[in-house]
């Protein structure tokens, strides 16, 4: 019999599981380690676990960025780890529906930073407000930043995709 603690850790690890897991997994692109790091994760939020107030899940894709630094360090992978980002994102499509190859490439032509916030806002579907948690910035310096990303890919596009540029044209 679990106790109420546990019982709500599970419903917790059941709710956020998926979308801890899809967070890493566009980062690190290697199942077996993406799923390493999210249960890192949670074994982080079960030792820091306080009944009266559970983790959200901005604390838990924050813990998740800082378990994915430290593996990245621990394995002195530096230099990988950019290939494994621009390898996610191509191979990862946006929820509902699959991504135009266009925008894969695009994005990877974007500063990993741009990438990660256009990540975070649509791939993941987090508020400015979460975002800026993440980040650890204000939600004014995380918009300002939403916004700059934004517009470096729009100027990508174009560049990215011939079509969306002869479309853009007439």
């Amino acid at each position: 019999m679990l106790t109420e603690c546990e019982a709500a850790f599970v419903a917790l690890h059941k709710d956020a599981y998926p979308r801890v897991y899809n967070f890493v997994l566009r980062r690190v692109n290697d199942e077996e380690l993406a799923q390493e790091l999210a249960a890192d994760v949670f074994r982080v939020a079960w030792e820091k676990w306080e009944p009266d107030s559970p983790p959200s899940l901005v604390w838990l894709l924050s813990v998740a960025r800082n378990v994915i630094g430290n593996a990245y360090r621990g394995r002195e992978r530096q230099r990988q780890l950019n290939a494994k980002l621009a390898e996610a994102s191509r191979l990862n499509a946006a929820p509902g529906g699959d991504a135009s190859p266009h925008v894969h490439e695009t994005l990877d032509t974007l500063r990993p930073k741009d990438r990660d916030i256009l990540q975070l806002a649509y791939w993941d579907e987090l508020s400015l407000s979460e975002i800026a948690a993440i980040l650890g910035c204000t939600d004014a310096a995380a918009k300002v930043r939403l916004h700059r990303a934004r517009e470096a890919f729009r100027r990508a596009m174009p560049a990215a995709s011939p079509q969306y540029a002869q479309a853009k044209e007439a």
